[in-house]
């Protein structure tokens, strides 16, 4: 019995640890279904828009529901601003050159919360306590890991029946299809670009917000979500939405039954042994599908 429950333990632990990677690799899936494009500076953006969340709550005492409101306006803010400013400016682009564009957003963006916030880690209050919760069966289920589930649950949700039953999220996938038929089309391209860089904005922001209660606020905090957040929409599929929360849900399990059963000084292995055996085994990821584009 005590090992049923420890088991569980960990299960539920990794379920709602995934919940977070499962927003980050949906706003990676978001961008790549629109435009083939690997978003890297998708934590570093989550992380600034926690940063403001911080500032608020900490430095202008603003109450904590309308500090989450104004620091996810942010981060959809910040995001289409960079799409604005940084991709849509690049000149006869690549896909390779504009994934090069977004590492060098990611060390502008980690360069400048450097240097305005500091790198001491910060707390970030919430209106429970991180260890409050309760217990099922001998299970313990803090409100903050519920609130994880229950938000990115909702929030996966909302984004996908926008995306799969909306004319804007058609839109995003005839212009990931056939950019020049699209626009042929009537859609505008650019605003659809921007669009998905605002909606992955969105989810990436909700990620951070989740996951800096369970540790701190500082540069460095969405390094490692990032990574798994990357891994996990490789596991699933680049370009399924559904496959984004399978493989966010299958990472945290993983991860936390091999920190338990193995080892935690090779956690960070496993992110990098799930994309190797994806790419090896199934390409596509658990649930995209393999098509051929035509041109």
């Amino acid at each position: 019995m005590a090992l049923l429950t420890t088991f569980l333990q960990i299960l539920f632990g990794g379920l709602s640890v995934g919940a977070a990677y499962s927003l980050i690799a949906l706003a990676m899936v978001i961008i790549y279904k629109t435009s083939e494009v690997l978003n890297f500076a998708q934590g570093d953006m989550a992380m600034m828009a926690t940063f403001f969340a911080h500032s608020l709550l900490i430095g202008q005492g603003v109450p904590f529901g309308w500090a989450v409101a104004a620091a996810l306006l942010f981060g959809i803010g910040l995001a289409g601003l960079a799409e604005f400013l940084v991709m849509r400016r690049a000149k006869e682009p690549n896909v390779l050159g504009l994934i090069i564009i977004t590492l060098g957003l990611e060390m502008i963006v980690f360069g400048f919360a450097s240097w305005k916030w500091g790198g001491d880690p910060k707390d970030l209050p919430i209106p429970f306590g991180p260890a409050d919760g309760i217990a099922i069966q001998g299970v313990m289920m803090s409100y903050l890991e519920l609130a994880t589930l229950a938000v990115s649950a909702l929030v996966i949700l909302a984004l996908y029946l926008f995306l799969a039953h909306t004319k804007a999220g058609l839109a995003m996938k005839a212009v990931q299809q056939n950019r020049p038929m699209a626009r042929l089309m009537g859609v505008r391209a650019p605003r659809i670009l921007m669009l998905a860089w605002m909606l992955a904005g969105l989810a990436g922001s909700v990620a951070g917000l989740l996951i800096a209660p369970a540790g701190t606020v500082d540069p460095y905090m969405m390094w490692d979500p990032m990574l798994k957040g990357f891994a996990a929409a490789v596991l699933g599929g680049m370009t399924s939405l559904p496959g984004a929360a399978l493989g966010g849900a299958l990472m945290g399990i993983v991860e936390n039954l091999f920190g338990y059963y193995v080892s935690t000084k090779f956690k960070s292995v496993v992110p990098f042994a799930v994309i190797l055996l994806v790419l090896t085994v199934r390409p596509s990821g658990l649930l995209a599908r393999h098509y051929v584009k035509k041109v």
